[in-house]
C-alpha cells in the first residue's frame, strides 16, 4: 500500500493516543520499504530494514502500533514475548521458530485473499451441496422435501440454523517439531493414502464454511501460494518481540540467570542480522523482516544488550507515560474506545449508554492516580475501572425489556467507586 509517512501517522491516530515520535518512526520505516522496492534488484539487495526498539512503561501503546502497522497495510505480523526463550534455560527454545509462524500468517493471509477471488467460482458448487446435504438430514427425519424450496428459502438466508449432516475431509494431525521444521503427519502420506472423510452434525452456516474451504482447496494452486507467502514474509513480513528487556542481564552481572539471557541474545542475533530458516513451505530468508522490539527497560538499559544485537537496532524511540488529558482522549476518541466498546456490548441486552464529559474526566483522573499510586499499567487501567462501572448494569441486563438510556456522569462515577476514592484521600497522609 503507497501510503505516505503522514498519512500512515493519521491512521494510527484513528486507533492510539499520543505517541507521536514511535508512529514517526514506524510510519518512515515503512515508507522506507515501498521505497525499496521501487529501487533496481542489485540496489535492493543492499538495503536492509532498519530494526526499531521501542522504551516505555506497559499500557502505553507499543504492540498496538505494531499491530496497527501491520493490518494497515495487510503484511504478515506475529508478537512474540522474549522470555518464551528463556524457559529451557541456556539453551533455550527454538528461535526459529518465530520465522515458521509468521510464514504461516502469510499462507493464511495469501490463502484467504484467494479464496474471496474465488467466491463467485466456488459459490454455487457449495450451494448445491448444501441443498442435498439439508434434502438428506430431512428425508432421514421422516420430512417431506420439496428440493426448489429448500433452494430459495436457502438462498434467503431462513435455515442458517437448521442442523444437517454433512461428510467432511477429517482434519490433518498436529504438527510435530523435533529441532527443526514442523512436520504435519497427515501431509507425509498425502497421494499415498485415500483422503479420510467423516460424518459431521453441524449447522448450516458453519458447513458452509467448511464446504467453501474444501472447495476452494480444490482449485487453489497450492505451490503459487506458498511462493506468494514465502515473498511476503521475506519482502512486508514484520515481526514483534516484546519483553525484550528480559532476556538483558543487569550491567556486570555474572550468575547463571544472566549468562542464560546472554545465550537467548545470541540466539536471536542471527535471525535478527539475516539468514536462512527451513519452513515446511520451503526456505525463508530473514534479512528484509522488519524487527520492532520493545520493553519497559526498568531494570536493564538497551545499553545493556550485547554489542552485536544492539547494532541491528538503530532507531530508538522513547515512549510517554499516559497523562490525565491521554486517558481522557483514549475513552472517547479511538475508533475502538472503551465507551465505544462497552456501549456496544450492552446495546445487545438493550441498555444504551450515554457517558457525560465530567464522567471521562472522573475515570480519567481515577486511571492516572492508580497509575501513580500502585502499579502502571497504562491504558489497561481503563479497562478494570470500566469493569467495576458497570458491573451493576452489566449483571442486571437481561434485553427482556425496551431499549433503556443510562447516562454515566460524575456523580455515578462517584457512587460507583467511594471506597477507592477514600483510599486515594488516605495516600497523601502516608509518609
Amino acid at each position: 500500500m503507497n501510503l505516505t509517512p503522514r498519512e500512515v501517522v493519521e491512521e494510527l491516530d484513528k486507533y492510539i493516543i499520543g505517541q507521536a515520535k514511535a508512529k514517526r518512526a514506524v510510519a518512515i520505516a515503512l515508507r522506507n520499504r515501498y521505497r525499496r522496492s521501487k529501487l533496481p534488484k542489485e540496489m535492493r539487495e543492499e538495503i536492509t530494514p532498519k530494526n526499531i526498539i521501542m522504551r516505555g512503561p506497559t499500557g502505553v501503546g507499543k504492540t498496538e502500533i505494531a499491530r496497527r502497522l501491520a493490518k494497515l497495510v495487510n503484511a504478515p505480523f506475529i508478537k512474540i514475548e522474549a522470555t518464551k526463550y528463556t524457559e529451557v534455560g541456556y539453551v533455550g527454545r527454538d528461535v526459529e521458530s518465530m520465522v515458521r509462524d509468521l510464514v504461516e500468517v502469510a499462507v493464511r493471509l495469501v490463502k484467504d485473499e484467494q479464496a474471496h477471488e474465488m467466491q463467485a467460482k466456488v459459490s454455487p458448487v457449495v450451494q448445491a451441496r448444501l441443498v442435498d446435504a439439508i434434502c438428506d438430514s430431512r428425508r432421514a427425519q421422516n420430512q417431506s422435501v420439496d428440493k426448489t424450496i429448500v433452494q430459495n428459502d436457502l438462498k434467503e438466508g431462513k435455515l442458517e440454523e437448521e442442523q444437517i449432516e454433512i461428510v467432511v475431509k477429517e482434519e490433518a494431525k498436529p504438527m510435530i517439531a523435533v529441532g527443526g521444521p514442523e512436520i504435519t503427519l497427515g501431509s507425509m502420506f498425502d497421494g499415498l493414502l485415500p483422503q479420510k472423510r467423516k460424518k459431521k452434525h453441524m449447522s448450516v452456516a458453519r458447513a458452509r464454511e467448511i464446504l467453501t474451504a474444501e472447495e476452494t482447496d480444490k482449485i487453489i494452486d497450492k505451490d503459487n501460494v506458498y511462493a506468494e507467502a514465502i515473498r511476503r514474509t521475506e519482502e512486508e513480513g514484520i515481526i514483534f518481540i516484546d519483553e525484550i528487556d528480559k532476556i538483558i542481564g543487569k550491567a556486570g552481572g555474572s550468575n547463571n540467570q544472566d549468562v542464560s539471557r546472554e545465550g537467548v541474545q545470541r540466539d536471536i542475533l542471527p535471525i535478527v542480522e539475516g539468514c536462512t530458516v527451513a519452513t515446511k513451505y520451503g526456505n525463508v530468508k530473514t534479512d528484509f523482516i522488519l524487527f520492532i522490539a520493545s520493553g519497559a527497560f526498568h531494570i536493564a538499559k538497551i545499553e545493556d544488550m550485547i554489542p552485536e544485537l544492539q547494532g541491528r537496532f538503530p532507531i530508538r524511540v522513547d515512549l510517554d507515560n499516559l497523562t490525565k488529558e491521554d486517558f481522557k482522549r483514549i475513552l472517547s476518541e479511538p475508533k475502538n474506545s472503551v465507551t465505544k466498546q462497552y456501549s456496544s456490548i450492552l446495546k445487545v441486552d438493550n441498555i444504551d449508554l450515554d457517558f457525560s464529559d465530567d464522567a471521562l474526566d472522573e475515570m480519567a483522573e481515577m486511571a492516572y492516580a492508580e497509575n501513580e499510586t500502585s502499579e502502571n499499567i497504562g491504558a489497561r487501567r481503563l479497562h478494570t475501572i470500566m469493569e467495576s462501572l458497570l458491573e451493576d448494569i452489566s449483571f442486571n441486563a437481561t434485553g427482556q425489556h425496551p431499549m433503556l438510556k443510562v447516562k454515566i456522569d460524575r456523580k455515578y462515577v462517584q457512587n460507583a467507586f467511594k471506597e477507592t476514592k477514600k483510599k486515594f484521600d488516605l495516600k497523601k497522609y502516608i509518609l
